[in-house]
């Protein structure tokens, strides 16, 4: 996950809040296992012994929340996309998305990723609590991304299915982007994804002012085909 253009999450309201956005930051850009519990406390100010007194389980718990925080953050970006997108379609949603990370990139540089697929890297095979805890962050950034789908057009049968590609392709071409250092596969992801999530939402029923003042929808052949 990344900041929205032009403005970052709102500013942490607890000490508690702080810490917990720090350590998703720096697991951006250093991992699981490269992010020290010291660094994070320096980074984020805050005094010495708040670690224990905020999360008594440790580098696990701060971890599991971190990963929440960002997945939380980035599902409410998704509201904040479709609430902006103008015309609403789900092409339009993905490209947001995208280029939510193209300014990224421009702006910082290639250093960060997404917290979500750095701590996949570093957990998944040698700790079952943490990986449980990346695939319920994603889950509710895919929740969040399905239902915004359904809202769009798509139908419900399809909604689920699509985000997940959605989800795919975004943080495949974030790796990517990455590696290379350079946003063409941010680019061609859009380009060619978009496309197809807008062919698979329903067309937008019109009517006249008749029909709608009789509260009939006009025919096939004027509006919405099946």
């Amino acid at each position: 996950m990344t900041t929205d253009a032009g403005q970052g999450p709102p500013r942490p309201t607890s000490m508690r809040e702080r810490i917990v956005r720090t350590a998703s930051e720096m697991i951006r850009t250093k991992g699981v296992s490269g992010t020290s519990l010291r660094e994070v406390v320096t980074a984020a100010g805050a005094p010495r012994g708040s670690l224990q007194h905020y999360f008594p389980d440790g580098k696990e718990q701060l971890v599991t929340e971190a990963l929440l925080w960002a997945a939380a953050y980035a599902s409410g970006r998704v509201v904040r996309a479709v609430d902006r997108l103008d015309p609403p379609t789900p092409g339009g949603l993905f490209t947001a998305m995208v280029d939510q990370w193209r300014g990224q990139f421009r702006s910082a540089g290639y250093a960060a990723g997404c917290p979500l697929v750095a701590a996949t890297a570093d957990t998944v095979a040698i700790n079952e609590n943490l990986r449980a805890a990346v695939s319920r962050a994603f889950d509710g950034w895919h929740s969040s991304v399905a239902s915004a789908l359904i809202e769009l057009g798509v139908p419900a049968a399809r909604s689920d299915s699509l985000a997940l590609l959605m989800l795919s392709t975004l943080e495949g071409a974030i790796v990517l982007a990455r590696a290379r250092r350079d946003l063409g596969p941010l680019d061609a992801a859009a380009a060619e994804l978009a496309p197809l999530l807008d062919a698979a939402a329903r067309p937008r029923r019109r009517r006249n002012r008749t029909d709608h003042q009789a509260g009939n929808t006009i025919g096939p052949e004027e509006g919405e085909g099946h």
